[in-house]
């Protein structure tokens, strides 16, 4: 394989957890050039990881819109010669660019049906008895790699560039965290309405921890400013000035790799089942993790000893695979009966380990 496109243009995460797919193709075909293509604004996070020759943006919601311009950009992809083509992404649009680009192997799911249409070689992605990571290690199956002895990398390694990792550590010495401090970070926010645990909530733990002695980073993507600010201030209003001067309100001042490398740092992150998530367990950051509408037998939770996911057994849970923007029932109990008080003995453990 002289030339290999990895196509995942789905959410955050989803790119991230395709991280496994691509290391394990790194080792597999060291020589050849891997093309990575992702949404637009996620490109930054992995121009610095070593499995990957070129990162590129795909604006599925801009100016790429639509399935005219996924045919387009699919043939302007056939003059690019790639030997394999594997989309991580079953959806219609992602099978036509995989038609375009005249790939002579191309890889894709199984379903929809029409999938065998538009790839050589389709795979069952067995949901939900797999995990992601696993379920994404399907699409290598065609390849044959078990045959060569080629083993799986099931750890997605985040590779940051140099200036994200050292912004992160120039803000975390000017703050005086360094070793002095422990410092917890909070995300509260979440593309869907029903994975969010309330702000009051999250300010309840932020407050918790500063009154404890610790720095607190409150993180929100675009926006999600108004959020963070919210429990920023809910937090600050919990507690005496110079306590309340440990919360910092970091949303919308950072870039995405620049966030990673934040996260990366912290004591704990606590955040909902989002797309952060996925940035601190990677990275080995204790993280806590408040689940409501989905659950950890869908295959997109944090791994590793350090991370925990919250949640309840109720049996209305999980009420679809992303969780929809307001609760069926209209009582949203997975994440308001989840109190504070119940989250708090998980977060302090980790923020507060000794060395």
């Amino acid at each position: 394989m002289s030339k290999i496109g990895v196509w995942n243009t789905a959410f955050l995460g989803d790119a991230i957890l395709t991280l496994p797919l691509l290391q394990t193709l790194r080792a597999a075909y060291p020589g050849a050039v891997i093309d990575f293509w992702v949404r637009k604004g996620f490109g930054a996070l992995f121009t610095a990881h070593p499995a990957i020759s070129n990162v590129y943006e795909y604006d599925k919601r801009g100016r790429e819109r639509g399935i005219f311009r996924s045919m387009r950009l699919g043939r302007s992809l056939g003059r690019e010669r790639y030997a394999l083509w594997i989309s991580a992404h079953a959806s219609l649009r992602s099978a036509l660019v995989a038609r375009w680009s005249g790939a002579k192997v191309r890889v894709g799911y199984a379903k929809p049906a029409s999938n065998a249409w538009f790839y050589t070689h389709i795979v069952p992605r067995r949901f939900p008895e797999l995990e992601e990571i696993e379920r994404l290690f399907q699409l290598l199956s065609p390849l044959g790699l078990a045959s060569r002895n080629i083993p799986l990398s099931t750890w997605p390694e985040i590779v940051l560039p140099a200036p994200a990792r050292d912004a992160a550590e120039a803000f975390l010495a000017e703050l005086g965290a360094n070793g002095k401090r422990p410092v917890l970070g909070v995300h509260p926010g979440s593309i869907w309405g029903t994975k969010r645990w309330p702000p009051e909530y999250f300010a309840a733990i932020a407050a918790m921890a500063a009154r404890e002695g610790a720095h607190v980073l409150v993180f929100g993507g675009p926006g999600e400013e108004g959020t963070a600010e919210d429990v920023a201030a809910r937090a600050r209003g919990a507690l005496s000035p110079a306590a309340a001067a440990l919360v910092v309100n970091l949303a919308g001042r950072l870039s995405l790799a620049e966030l990673a490398a934040y996260i990366g740092r912290l004591g704990c992150c606590l955040t909902n089942d989002s797309g952060p998530m996925h940035l601190a367990w990677p990275q080995r950051t204790p993280v806590t993790a408040v689940f409501g509408p989905t659950v950890r037998e869908l295959g997109f939770f944090p791994r590793g000893e350090s991370a925990t996911v919250m949640e309840l057994p109720l049996p209305c849970r999980p009420c679809g695979l992303h969780g929809p923007r307001a609760c069926p029932l209209g009582h949203h109990k997975c994440m308001r009966d989840m109190t504070p008080g119940m989250v708090w003995p998980d977060v302090a453990a980790k923020v507060f380990a000794k060395p």
